[in-house]
């Protein structure tokens, strides 16, 4: 088990991004509805912008739910977002007292209006914080972020706001939810899956990965420890040679 004072305090990744997956399963196990895992995923969560608030992480970048989970039964969908709704009404004023400044990742006018609202209100209120960064991936997908991006950097090449010999990797991550911010240092992911399932596709392309098998509703702080210490070991060349 590693503990806090095992981490290297002036060697922490500046941005995080964890695919919080496991709820279902989690719940199944204890013969529950998967709405009663989801519920439990909230509060793991809650710990974990709290952990990472604590530590200094810049960035925290959280995948809720995907452009793919529109396919799951109308009644888990109907739940996750009555949950989401219930989250920022329950969190947000803790979270603002505690300077985070939260962002939406994702198709957010698409949602129902009563959650696009609540997101849009949630972001409002704490757009002026400078404390951790909390990205919540909402109808998001990766693949999906990237064509957006693509229709609106044409868009401006049409209307010459923009010319093509300018276009490099620097300015079409311009274009993406993501404008502004730090690849992701180190993503992390539970429930013993191997995959990054269009998550962060093109901010991912050096990052560090970390799996565990643990369920989400079973992740701890002692595990996000572990997962900070274990990336602080890697020795990160980005294509090059580290001398």
């Amino acid at each position: 088990m590693v503990l806090e004072n095992q981490i290297d305090k002036n060697n922490l990744p500046k941005h995080i991004g964890i695919i919080m997956d496991g709820n279902g399963r989690w719940a199944q196990k204890r013969l529950k509805p998967r709405l009663f895992g989801h519920k439990a995923g909230m509060e793991s969560l809650r710990k974990i912008i709290r952990t990472s608030s604590d530590l200094g992480i810049n960035i925290l970048t959280v995948y809720a739910f995907s452009t793919e989970n529109w396919k799951r039964p109308k009644a888990e969908v109907d739940g996750l977002m009555k949950l989401l709704v219930d989250y920022f009404n329950k969190e947000i004023h803790e979270l603002n007292k505690n300077k985070v400044k939260i962002k939406i990742l994702g198709q957010v006018e698409l949602l129902p209006h009563n959650v696009k609202k609540t997101v849009v209100d949630a972001m409002n209120l704490t757009n002026d914080n400078l404390g951790l960064q909390l990205n919540i991936a909402i109808n998001y997908g990766g693949r999906d972020e990237i064509i957006m991006g693509i229709k609106q950097l044409y868009k401006d090449l049409i209307n010459e706001t923009t010319h093509i010999d300018t276009i490099d990797e620097t300015l079409f991550s311009q274009y993406l939810y993501t404008k502004g911010m730090k690849d992701p240092d180190l993503i992390i992911r539970t429930s013993g899956e191997l995959r990054t399932s269009n998550f962060l596709t093109w901010q991912s392309a050096y990052s560090e990965l970390w799996f565990t098998d643990v369920l989400w509703p079973d992740f701890t702080h002692e595990e996000y420890y572990q997962a900070i210490w274990d990336y602080q070991k890697r020795k990160r060349k980005y294509g090059g040679l580290k001398i």
